[in-house]
């Protein structure tokens, strides 16, 4: 094909494109590299198919969308003048389309139609654009699925199948000369209908209330239905071909008939230009960051609750997979935060690989050891940590409590919450905030039209849980994204920025000024509460968590120290020595005379009671003890009786007595079978070993350059083996093959040509059955032909291979330049 023929196929378009070019298209639809294509003709073959071309248009922006249901009901092939003109309309609407929008409309179409060929969803020059079969027929019109244009039918498509007579009659009450030849029957309405002048004069005779017929056909969608007896209004509109019968009760405006009354526009709003993200708001960058930073630091601090709430082991997991109702409900009381808020610190502590199922028997969600290895980072590391697994996540908190498809109930960490295209959302909502300058906060409203124009088939499709699934990920990703630290009071901090463009490092390193610096002490009140007036080192915090209750959270801690609590040290293995001096160390304030009596008092009793295992005893060296245990109506539960003056036994198992006499208001400690108090250590439950939930992908991933430049070659290497031009064999040789199928030779022509080609260094086209037995084309130039095998270098794929000779089918000489 000379360099300035046409092509006639979109094989031919594709063939005349660069490397670059052919790149560039599998990179916009990597769907076409699985599995890599044998030459050009399968690439267009593949990007051809259906859901190739459905899943092509979904990543459309509006315009260039537009732009392909505008060739859609253009003619097919449709000249770049007619395109333009479905687009600005014919200037003939009374001023309604506005000079500029005409203009904008001038200035994008060559970009959207730039996007169309690299996508080969178009194809063809500027006097012959063709929109590619499959994309016409999803995006032409039926009664079922009205064109996204509102367009119907041509009056060709319309009138298929009328009788000549009825067109006839048509002719007649619109004053057209009579024909019998039906094809010029229809030619003729179809001129009538696109003539501006006497269109215009046809409907000066219409009745106003066929021109409110007419009004309310015209944008979409253009069916109507009909009784047998219609209006008058509705009968000379039918009469003159201006409604045509689609069946017996459903009648259709024509594309030429809608098109006059659009005044030539195949859209009532084009809009070639992006909206513009509005500003809610400006405030100081530095405020932004500031209260970014301190948000960041609450949702560390939640995450760390939680990991804390569950240390032991947490709550188990529902049959059909995800925590219960109940189970959120009650660690949403524990976070003092929403349910639905709670859903969303579980999902990212999950999502980040800090928790996990403990695969037992008993099923149980709990801290996973890379919780451990989280706790060690530093503050801004571990923010870093879940804000790239928050980006990446495809599971989408704001679904829980929602219902599936059939009506099922979504759990948190249940299964069915992956969406794929969370993480592109919220990475273009936050593209979006940085678009805008430092300390602005977008409107959202604004925000959420942007994303539809940038994805209009996706952002407008509706789903099983509720239209425009993609606005409400931008929705959720602004709530989650506030309560993140990735955004502060509405605008983007500058941390974030730097995560999304230089890396976690040099986020790290802007976040950690503004994260306050951990304390290692705590004030002592008179009123057994301690008071940490900010974050406190890990060792300190921990053991302070152990030795008391958590009374109230915010900008500063108050903790309250009561029996319980300090039993609960006791019971992980401090002496009360140990916890004296451990306040004294780090109170700002001496230690409270009440405060040290408690520790005291519950210390004396702590261990006076010893518990164990027979199935429970209670042994005490004070009978007067065991006396009140037995006389007390309380422990008429417990079935006790004494064994000895020192030794009571139980019916109850030893956790359930330990449990039951603590509730009594004693302080019995376990023993062990050797008679030595047990230790229980808060916080020793862990999963074994797990890796964080894989993101479900959206679509094949993008691939790199290296890949893409292989491919290329690689289709381009098949090309030639299919399409190069081989020497005719002589009359009566075997090699003669049908163009398109493998040659044939026998053993010893294929052994001499191949032998001939490896002495002069000439390239030849072979059959090639591989041990599986495909069957293919290559194109190789042979080195060494020896012990059966040929050495050669194969142009289809670019690399020295060895073959056998016997799995040669056949071999031909390539023909030289103007032979074939």
């Amino acid at each position: 094909m000379g360099t300035t023929t046409p092509p006639r196929t979109l094989a031919e378009a594709l063939r005349a494109r660069g490397d670059e070019s052919l790149a560039g298209l599998l990179r916009a639809r990597p769907d076409l590299l699985n599995p890599v294509p044998n030459d050009i003709t399968q690439l267009a073959t593949r990007a051809g198919t259906r859901a190739s071309v459905v899943r092509a248009l979904e990543h459309l922006d509006r315009f260039a969308l537009q732009t392909a249901e505008a060739l859609a009901v253009a003619p097919d092939p449709a000249p770049y003048d007619t395109l333009l003109s479905l687009l600005t309309g014919d200037g003939l609407d009374d001023g309604e389309q506005r000079d500029d929008v005409g203009a904008a409309i001038t200035a994008a179409l060559p970009g959207a139609l730039a996007t169309l060929r690299e996508q080969a969803l178009v194809w063809g020059e500027d006097d012959r654009l063709r929109l590619v079969r499959t994309a016409r027929e999803l995006l032409a019109p039926t009664p079922q699925h009205p064109s996204p244009t509102g367009l119907g039918p041509t009056v060709a498509e319309a009138t298929a199948g009328m009788s000549p007579g009825r067109l006839q009659e048509i002719l007649a009450a619109t004053g057209l000369p009579a024909t019998h030849d039906p094809v010029s029957a229809v030619a003729a309405l179809s001129a009538l209908f696109t003539d501006r002048t006497r269109m215009a004069a046809l409907l000066d005779t219409a009745p106003a209330e066929a021109l409110s017929v007419l009004d309310r056909l015209v944008w979409g969608p253009p069916y109507g239905e009909v009784t047998p007896n219609p209006t008058p209004p509705v009968k000379w509109l039918r009469d003159r071909g201006l409604l045509l019968p689609v069946s017996t009760r459903t009648v259709v405006l024509p594309r030429e008939a809608a098109l006059h009354l659009r005044a030539g526009r195949a859209h009532r709003v084009p809009e070639p230009v992006p909206p513009v993200v509005a500003a809610a708001a400006e405030r100081d960058p530095q405020a932004v960051d500031r209260a970014a930073a301190g948000q960041a630091f609450m949702a560390l601090s939640t995450v760390e609750e939680l990991l804390k709430l569950w240390d032991g082991g947490g709550p188990t997991i529902l049959r059909a997979g995800g925590l219960s109702v109940r189970e959120l409900k009650r660690a949403a009381a524990a976070l003092d935060v929403t349910e639905p808020v709670a859903a969303f610190w579980i999902e990212l502590a999950y999502g980040a690989g800090l928790l996990a199922s403990d695969g037992e028997t008993d099923e149980r969600y709990a801290p996973t050891p890379a919780s451990d290895e989280w706790l060690d980072l530093s503050a801004e590391d571990r923010w870093t940590h879940l804000a790239t697994a928050w980006l990446a996540a495809t599971r989408t908190p704001g679904l829980v409590g929602g219902q599936d498809a059939k009506g099922r109930a979504l759990s948190a960490l249940g299964p069915e919450l992956d969406r794929s295209a969370a993480p592109d959302v919220r990475r273009r909502v936050l593209a979006l905030f940085a678009e805008l300058p430092p300390g602005t906060a977008p409107e959202a409203e604004t925000l959420l039209r942007r994303l539809r124009w940038e994805r209009p088939l996706r952002g407008s499709a509706p789903t099983a849980e509720g239209s425009d699934l993609r606005s409400r990920l931008a929705l959720w990703t602004l709530n989650e994204a506030e309560l993140l630290g990735i955004t502060g009071r509405g605008a983007l901090a500058a941390h974030t920025r730097a995560l999304l463009d230089e890396g976690e490092d040099r986020a790290a390193a802007l976040l950690s000024p503004l994260l306050p610096e951990p304390l290692d002490h705590v004030l002592l009140q008179a009123d057994l509460t301690a008071v940490a007036p900010g974050p406190l080192e890990r060792p300190l915090a921990d053991m302070l968590s152990v030795l008391a209750d958590v009374e109230s959270k915010g900008g500063a801690t108050v903790y309250r120290f009561t029996p319980g609590s300090v039993r609960r040290a006791l019971d992980a293995g401090q002496a009360a020595s140990d916890l004296h001096a451990f306040l004294a160390a780090h109170s700002r304030t001496p230690v409270p005379q009440p405060l040290s009596y408690l520790i005291d008092d519950v210390a004396r009793r702590h261990g006076h009671l010893r518990i164990g295992a027979a199935s429970a005893y209670v042994r005490c060296d004070d009978e007067a003890v065991l006396n009140e245990i037995l006389a007390d109506r309380r422990s008429t539960g417990l079935r006790l009786r004494r064994l000895a003056p020192t030794v009571l036994a139980a019916q109850a198992d030893p956790g359930s007595l330990l449990e039951a006499l603590r509730d009594m208001g004693y302080a019995p400690a376990a023993e062990s079978a050797e008679g030595d108090v047990l230790i229980t250590r808060a916080g020793a439950r862990r999963t074994p070993p797990r890796t964080p939930p894989v993101p479900v992908p959206e679509g094949p991933p993008t691939p790199d350059d290296t890949l893409l430049g292989a491919a290329v070659r690689a289709i381009r290497a098949g090309d030639t083996a299919a399409t190069v031009a081989r020497k005719e064999p002589p009359e009566g040789a075997t090699g003669s093959a049908p163009s398109g199928t493998l040659p044939r030779t026998t053993p010893a022509e294929t052994l001499a040509t191949v032998q001939a080609a490896a002495m002069t260094g000439s390239t030849v086209w072979i059959g090639y059955v591989n041990a599986d037995g495909a069957a293919s084309q290559r194109v190789i130039a042979p080195v060494r032909v020896e012990g059966g095998f040929v050495t050669a270098y194969d142009h289809t794929a670019d690399e020295v291979r060895t073959y056998p000779l016997h799995r040669i089918t056949g071999v031909a000489e390539l023909a030289e330049e103007g032979e074939g």
